[in-house]
C-alpha cells in the first residue's frame, strides 16, 4: 500500500510538472527536510536543515555567508554569528592579516590603511655647537683615537640586528632585535587597546592591543581622576575599567613565554635628554647628577616645561645646552600632538607608537663618551646611526664607524671573539679563574645558580678556600646575569662559610657588582646556609630563549625517558 501512495505521488509531481514552469512549482510547493537552499532571488525562506550551496566561480563572497549575503534581500544569509569575546584566530595568522600603512601586517588585520603609526625622530637637523662646547664632550684620545671602557658591535645579517658591548675585551651585554616584530619585541610602543574584561579579584584587566595574547594592565598602572570618585580613596579597578572600554596604554614588558605583555596608562616618551610623561605633573631630574647640575638643569626646566606635561630630566643632560634642552622638549611635544591625532582616527586596537630598532634605543639611552667607538658592518645602518648622533651628540659622530665586509679579513664579531664568548654564555657550567664554577639552571618559577669549589684545593685553609673562592663567584655572578639576561627570582647557593664576616662581605660584593648593572635588582641578605635570594627585573626573554627552543621531543627537559623500562610486561607503558 505504501509502495502504490508513492506512486500516486511521483505521478501528481509529474503531471504538475508537465502544466507549470519549473520555477513556480518549486515556489509553490512546501519545502521539505533535508532541501537543499535555493539560491539568491528564489523568494523562499530558509528551513532548518537546509544545506548551504558551494560559491559560485569567481564569486568573491566567503562561503560563510558572512558580510554581503545579510545585506541582499532573499539571500537566505541566516542569522549571524556571534562573535566570540577576544577576537577570532587568538592564536596567531598574522601574515593573514591585511597590511597596515606602513606595510607591516597586523597581527589581526585591523591596523588600517593611512594610520601609519609615530615613530622617534632620528634624522632630525644637526644643532650648531660652539666649539670650545664640542672639545669639551668629545672624550679622551690617545694618539688621535678616542678611547674608552666600552665599545659597542652592531652586525646585521638576514635581517637580524645584533649588538654586542665590550668592556675590554670582554662581553658583558647583548641584544638580538629581528625585523619588523610588532609580537614580541613591543617595549614601549602606546596602544588604543580595549578592554576586553576586569577582573576584580585579581584586581586586573585584559586587554586587546592586537598582538596574539591580551595585554595585562593592574590596578596599580591604571589612571583616574580624583573628581571622578569624590576624593574617597584608590577606587577599584572595576569602578575605572569597564569591559569594552577604549584606552591608551603603553607596554612596559615584552610578552614572555605564555604570559602577555604588561601595561600602563602612564605614557612617557623618552628623548636623549628628557623624558615627557604627557599629562602628568611629574618632574624629576637624574639623582646620578652632582647638585650643582641639577640646580642648573632646574632654571632650565622651569622655562621650557610645558604646563600640562611632566618631565624627566636625564643622565645624558649633564652640561647641555638650554637651546638643547629646548629642541628635545619640542621634539617630544610634536611626538605627542602626532598620537594623540592619530588616536582620534584610528579604532582600538590599534599602534600609535612604535619605538626605534635596537640600536637607536640603545645608542639613546646608553651612548657617552665612555664608549671608544660604535662599530656596524651594514652599510645603511652606518649611515642613519651616524646622522642620528650628529644631531644628538655631534661631539661623538666621529666614534661611529664602518666596518666593511668585503674589505676586512674577518666579520666583525669575530674579530672581537664575539661568538666565541656567545657560546659560553649559552653553557650551563661557568668557570671560575681559580678553578671554581657556576651551575645555572632555569626553572618556571626562578633561577638557580650553584657555586662549587670545583679545582680550586686552595693553600691555607677550608674557610679561606671557600671565601676566595665565593667571592670570585659573585663578580661572575652579577655579569652573567646582565650578559644572559635572566630576570625573575634568582637564588645563589653559595658554599658554606662559618665566619659572619666572610658572608657580608660576600654579600656586598655581590652588591658592588650588581650596582654596574643598569636593569634593577634586589638583593637579601645571605643566610647561615650560604643562600642568597634576590630580584631582577625582566624585560626580556632572556639570552637562551633568544638563540634557541624547547626540544620537541622531551619538551625542554633534557630527559628521553626508557618506553621498555615504562612498559614492562606489557603494552600498556609505551607512549
Amino acid at each position: 500500500m505504501s509502495e502504490n501512495t508513492g506512486d500516486e505521488r511521483r505521478a501528481d509531481t509529474g503531471r504538475t510538472s508537465d502544466k507549470t514552469k519549473p520555477e513556480v512549482a518549486e515556489a509553490a510547493r512546501s519545502p521539505k527536510v533535508g532541501d537543499s537552499r535555493p539560491a539568491p532571488g528564489s523568494g523562499r525562506k530558509p528551513q532548518i536543515g537546509d544545506s548551504r550551496p558551494a560559491p559560485r566561480v569567481g564569486d568573491s563572497r566567503p562561503a560563510s555567508g558572512g558580510g554581503g549575503a545579510q545585506d541582499q534581500p532573499g539571500s537566505g544569509g541566516g542569522r549571524k554569528r556571534r562573535r566570540r569575546r577576544g577576537g577570532r584566530d587568538r592564536s596567531g595568522g598574522g601574515g593573514e592579516g591585511r597590511p597596515s600603512g606602513d606595510g607591516r601586517p597586523d597581527q589581526k588585520g585591523r591596523q588600517r590603511q593611512g594610520n601609519r603609526p609615530v615613530e622617534a625622530v632620528t634624522d632630525d637637523a644637526r644643532l650648531e655647537l660652539d666649539e670650545d662646547t664640542l672639545k669639551r664632550r668629545r672624550g679622551r684620545e690617545r694618539r688621535g683615537k678616542p678611547i674608552g671602557r666600552y665599545l659597542m658591535c652592531v652586525s646585521v645579517s638576514g635581517g637580524v640586528t645584533q649588538i654586542a658591548v665590550m668592556e675590554g675585551r670582554q662581553l658583558i651585554e647583548h641584544y638580538l632585535s629581528r625585523p619588523a616584530d610588532d609580537v614580541s619585541e613591543i617595549h614601549g610602543n602606546v596602544y588604543l587597546s580595549k578592554v576586553q574584561n576586569v577582573l576584580p579579584g585579581m584586581e586586573a584587566a585584559f586587554v586587546d592591543i592586537g598582538t596574539p595574547k591580551n595585554a595585562v594592565l593592574y590596578r596599580g598602572d591604571v589612571q583616574y581622576s580624583d573628581a571622578d570618585f569624590d576624593g574617597k580613596g584608590r577606587p577599584r579597578i572595576e569602578q575605572v575599567l569597564k569591559a569594552r572600554q577604549t584606552i591608551l596604554t603603553q607596554v612596559t614588558k615584552n610578552p614572555i613565554a605564555h604570559k602577555g605583555a604588561r601595561l600602563t596608562q602612564e605614557v612617557s616618551l623618552p628623548g636623549r635628554f628628557v623624558v615627557l610623561v604627557p599629562n602628568s605633573t611629574t618632574f624629576g631630574i637624574s639623582k646620578r647628577l652632582p647638585e650643582a647640575e641639577r640646580k642648573r638643569l632646574r632654571s632650565i626646566l622651569d622655562r621650557v616645561k610645558p604646563k600640562q606635561h611632566g618631565i624627566i630630566v636625564r643622565t645624558a643632560a649633564e652640561n647641555i645646552t638650554t637651546e638643547e634642552v629646548e629642541r628635545d622638549v619640542r621634539r617630544l611635544l610634536r611626538q605627542w600632538d602626532d598620537i594623540e591625532a592619530l588616536a582620534k582616527r584610528s579604532q582600538a586596537p590599534s599602534l600609535l607608537y612604535r619605538e626605534p630598532e635596537m640600536a637607536f634605543r640603545y645608542i639613546r639611552e646608553e651612548f657617552n663618551k665612555d664608549f671608544r667607538g660604535v662599530v656596524i658592518d651594514d652599510a645603511e645602518m652606518y649611515e642613519r646611526v651616524r646622522t642620528y648622533v650628529d644631531s644628538v651628540n655631534p661631539a661623538l659622530v666621529d666614534r661611529i664607524t664602518y666596518h666593511d665586509p668585503e674589505t676586512e679579513s674577518l666579520p666583525l664579531f669575530e674579530r672581537h671573539h664575539v661568538h666565541e664568548q656567545l657560546r659560553k654564555a649559552l653553557d650551563r657550567k661557568v668557570w671560575l679563574p681559580s678553578g671554581g664554577s657556576l651551575i645555572i639552571e632555569h626553572t618556571e618559577a626562578l633561577t638557580v645558580v650553584d657555586v662549587n669549589t670545583g679545582k680550586n684545593v686552595g693553600r691555607s685553609s677550608l674557610e679561606e678556600t671557600v671565601f676566595r673562592n665565593n667571592l670570585e663567584a659573585a663578580e661572575e655572578i652579577a655579569r652573567q646575569l646582565r650578559l644572559r639576561d635572566i630576570g625573575g627570582i634568582i637564588v645563589i647557593d653559595f658554599v658554606d662559610m662559618e665566619v659572619r664576616a666572610n658572608r657580608e662581605a660576600v654579600a656586598t660584593t655581590l652588591r658592588d657588582a650588581l650596582a654596574r648593572d643598569k636593569t634593577r635588582t634586589q638583593v637579601f641578605d645571605i643566610s647561615e646556609l650560604g643562600i642568597v635570594e634576590m630580584t631582577r627585573k625582566r624585560i626580556g626573554e632572556g639570552l637562551l630563549e633568544s638563540f634557541s627552543t624547547a626540544c620537541a621531543d622531551c619538551g625542554g627537559r633534557a630527559r628521553i625517558l626508557d618506553d621498555d623500562l615504562l612498559a614492562g610486561s606489557g603494552r600498556a607503558g609505551r607512549r
